[in-house]
């Protein structure tokens, strides 16, 4: 069976990536929202690994060296997902922006365009907002990011709402959100890896 690697991104004191408000801080909401999903991981006997177990920013060359590393000793192969929280602006305000988004590398696999897919997808059937490229015509954001580039894997980074939206925010610190988003994510694993 695949390992499922789990990059939350950004270290809990990385400058900016937070809610005007303080209520979302990036690095400590991508690491709550990893280890629940680690935890349903778990239970469905899904070997998984934590790609940033410190809480301190840990570099992107390292992040992309611990995946690859990880790829090359799992004999079944791994996948990636790289867990984030957008912004609309730098500028400490509220925006209107909203909604959870799948990214992947400018050198996208098909496999990597169909695991983005099945996220996509779950999250649209747990009933949450989810922005796609050109409108509706593709569900991810083909980009130039190097947790997606770099990796030898498929991987797909997920912008889990906008920390700068108030209602996005209202909905990632409730209880209720954080269980539909990790319900979503785990869903859009086991549909790609099944």
């Amino acid at each position: 069976m695949k390992k499922i690697l789990i990059e939350n991104g950004h270290g809990l004191n990385t400058p900016g990536k937070r809610s005007p408000d303080n209520r979302v801080i990036e690095g400590r909401y991508a690491r709550d929202i990893a280890r629940r999903v680690a935890f349903e991981l778990e239970e469905r006997g899904v070997p998984y690994a934590l790609i940033c177990p410190e809480d301190d920013d840990t570099q992107l060359r390292t992040r992309v060296w611990r995946a690859n590393d990880l790829h090359r000793k799992h004999r079944d192969g791994t996948i990636l997902v790289s867990l984030h929280s957008n912004a609309a602006g730098d500028d400490g305000k509220w925006h209107d922006a909203h909604g959870m988004s799948a990214h992947v590398g400018l050198n996208a696999s098909a496999n990597s365009k169909t695991f983005a897919r099945c996220l996509v997808s779950a999250f649209e059937n747990g009933g949450m907002k989810v922005r796609k490229c050109n409108g509706d015509k593709q569900p991810y954001w083909p980009q130039n990011l190097a947790i997606c580039r770099d990796t030898i894997m498929p991987a797909v980074l997920v912008e889990m709402f906008f920390h700068d939206n108030k209602a996005d925010v209202d909905f990632a610190t409730s209880e209720e959100g954080r269980t539909k988003i990790v319900k979503a994510l785990v869903k859009g694993i086991m549909d790609f890896i099944d």
